[in-house]
């Protein structure tokens, strides 16, 4: 027997017993982890599927939905019209004073999401302030994560670059300055509503600006809304995500989302 097992040990994988290949490491007498049908170290516990990541820095991974790829804006509809597409960038197009906004809205609604995209802030045009480079990430257009041009460009702490708009400032300005391309990574989680509209649990907020984390799994208090209180009001699950027209001609590039699991073990 003994001898057995040193040639077993000795032979490549392939050429091992079939039974020697599929056991799983783990525990089947262990506790119960708490709200979950597995044990700790639980053998039996599926494993997650493997997912190809971007071949570089910002590059959807394969299980993405891809929203803007440089070449098409198929995935958009402009409130009044199309963008701007050119370079591999959409850009806001010009509006007259007084017109409209063409807020850009995706054909498709998401819930929960991981987003990436990059955003340019177009050079100084001698505005400052909340004119300067404002647009804005809304998901299920109504919670909005802040662009705006956050270099030497004074404004109220909780509408600059990175800011959930007018509930949140970012824990720290980590802003490029403008005309360099820079990028959002945000998983945003939806809220959850009881069968009578009451709020369950809000929407969150976790932002990457340039790699710097800048919202920490940040609740909303409610719809974006300028000079007032956010609230909630009850919506539909999914709901399409939006960038904001606010007249000024913001590029964006790379644009894609991962939906995410629905199920949320954590409600507080």
């Amino acid at each position: 027997m003994r001898r057995m097992a040193l040639l077993l040990a000795c032979l490549p994988l392939a050429a091992q017993p079939a039974r020697a290949q599929t056991e799983r490491p783990g525990f089947s007498d262990t506790p119960l982890l708490p709200g979950e049908p597995w044990r700790v170290h639980d053998s039996a516990r599926p494993y997650p599927a493997r997912v190809d990541p971007g071949s570089t820095a910002g590059a959807a991974p394969a299980d993405a939905v891809p929203l803007f790829d440089g070449r098409s804006q198929a995935a958009w509809r402009g409130k009044t019209g199309p963008w701007m597409l050119a370079d591999g960038a959409l850009t806001v197009p010009p509006r007259a004073k007084g017109a409209p906004s063409n807020d850009l809205v995706s054909v498709q609604g998401f819930g929960d999401v991981q987003l990436h995209l990059e955003f340019r802030i177009p050079p100084a045009d001698g505005t400052s302030g909340q004119d300067r480079g404002n647009s804005g990430v809304w998901f299920m257009q109504r919670y909005e994560v802040q662009i705006l041009d956050g270099v030497d460009n004074p404004t109220y702490a909780d509408g600059m670059v990175g800011s959930l708009y007018g509930q949140a400032p970012p824990l720290v300005n980590a802003a490029l300055p403008k005309g360099e391309w820079q990028s959002y990574d945000i998983v945003f989680e939806r809220p959850r509503f009881a069968a009578d509209g009451k709020l369950l649990t809000p929407a969150f907020a976790t932002v990457f600006l340039n790699g710097v984390l800048v919202q920490n799994r940040r609740p909303f208090l409610g719809t974006t809304i300028w000079r007032k209180l956010a609230t909630y009001t009850p919506h539909a699950d999914r709901l399409p995500i939006m960038l904001q027209d606010h007249s000024s001609p913001v590029s964006f590039r790379n644009i894609w989302v991962r939906e995410l699991p629905e199920s949320r073990g954590d409600t507080k």
